[in-house]
């Protein structure tokens, strides 16, 4: 971990570095050369993220400094909350996939979370995570998956879709860096322990917003096929070497058991989209096993409110 001018850090590789914003990660990236010689940003956090990516870059580059642009891995709120407010800092252009860019201007919403998946109380409250779609038409530029990124020009782009319609990795063939995204997470992502803790597991994407599991598969199987050294997920740690190469391999090879709900609305009924949005949701289905853990889960959050008022008013 570094920690420079107030702000704590991590390096990924050799021009890569990472920030832990709650339990989601964004990166920045230094360009060696190219159209746009700098940095570029990776995803934006959650909401009120702003100050500290501003305070990292500026710990990194220099007062005063702003990326040549920004890469969405994907438009979920956990990626993108922070966006609007940077946008007012910087002007820069944006990057997203073709698919996603209904979400990122105002037309669509994504479909909704399923927190009948189990796992941990992630599941449970992803009904309360944003679905609203950002909107910075003018400002959103469609990635040419073919030619990649011209404020990364070595980089390359990887259509990983699954966890939603559009989502993209990054991958450098020189070092075999991979930005993943959240087509797979480094720990357990439905669990609160494990992703506010920072607890090394390799998983699938987060079960509770991932509406297309046969897509979500094959775009783990891409991933290891390219066999990446060091993995810097949107969630959970940074995977290196061995360890890492193993563990994708499992993950590959076992991913319907290690990945996929035993039950669940998007479990053999995936949603469907196109470039205008979404076109299809699965009806929502609820099992004994979810009304009695929403009800445990329910009853220990209204005890923790309830002593939380007589602190505050007694």
């Amino acid at each position: 971990m570094i920690k420079k001018n107030n702000v704590s850090f991590f390096q990924v590789a050799q021009g890569v570095w990472g920030m832990k914003l709650t339990f989601v990660n964004i990166y920045m990236i230094a360009n060696r050369r190219g159209v746009a010689k700098g940095w570029v940003l990776v995803d934006t956090g959650p909401k009120h993220s702003a100050d500290k990516i501003i305070a990292m870059a500026e710990a990194l580059f220099g007062v005063g400094t702003r990326p040549s642009a920004i890469v969405l891995t994907h438009g979920h709120s956990d990626h993108t909350g922070s966006l609007e407010d940077l946008l007012k800092h910087w002007k820069v252009p944006v990057y997203a996939h073709k698919l996603e860019i209904p979400y990122l201007t105002g037309r669509a919403s994504y479909p909704p979370p399923d927190p009948t998946v189990g796992g941990g109380v992630m599941s449970l409250f992803s009904v309360l995570f944003s679905r609203k779609p950002v909107d910075i038409k003018g400002k959103i530029k469609e990635i040419d998956t073919d030619e990649g990124i011209p404020e990364l020009p070595e980089w390359k782009v990887i259509e990983t879709p699954g966890h939603s319609p559009g989502h993209i990795s990054l991958f450098l063939p020189l070092n075999t860096t991979l930005i993943a995204g959240d087509a797979f997470s480094t720990t357990k992502p439905e669990s609160a322990i494990y992703v506010l803790n920072y607890i090394k597991k390799i998983s699938g994407p987060p079960m509770y917003f991932t509406p297309d599991w046969p897509s979500a598969k094959r775009s783990v199987e891409t991933l290891a096929n390219l066999q990446p050294r060091i993995a810097a997920p949107g969630h959970g740690p940074v995977m290196r070497g061995r360890e890492l190469q193993l563990a994708l391999a499992d993950l590959t090879e076992n991913f319907d058991e290690k990945s996929v709900p035993d039950s669940g609305r998007y479990v053999g009924d995936p949603a469907r989209y196109d470039e205008n949005g979404l076109v299809y949701v699965p009806p929502f289905k609820v099992n004994h096993k979810f009304l009695a853990i929403a009800a445990v889960t329910g009853l220990a959050v209204g005890l923790i409110a309830t002593a939380g008022a007589k602190k505050l008013f007694n």
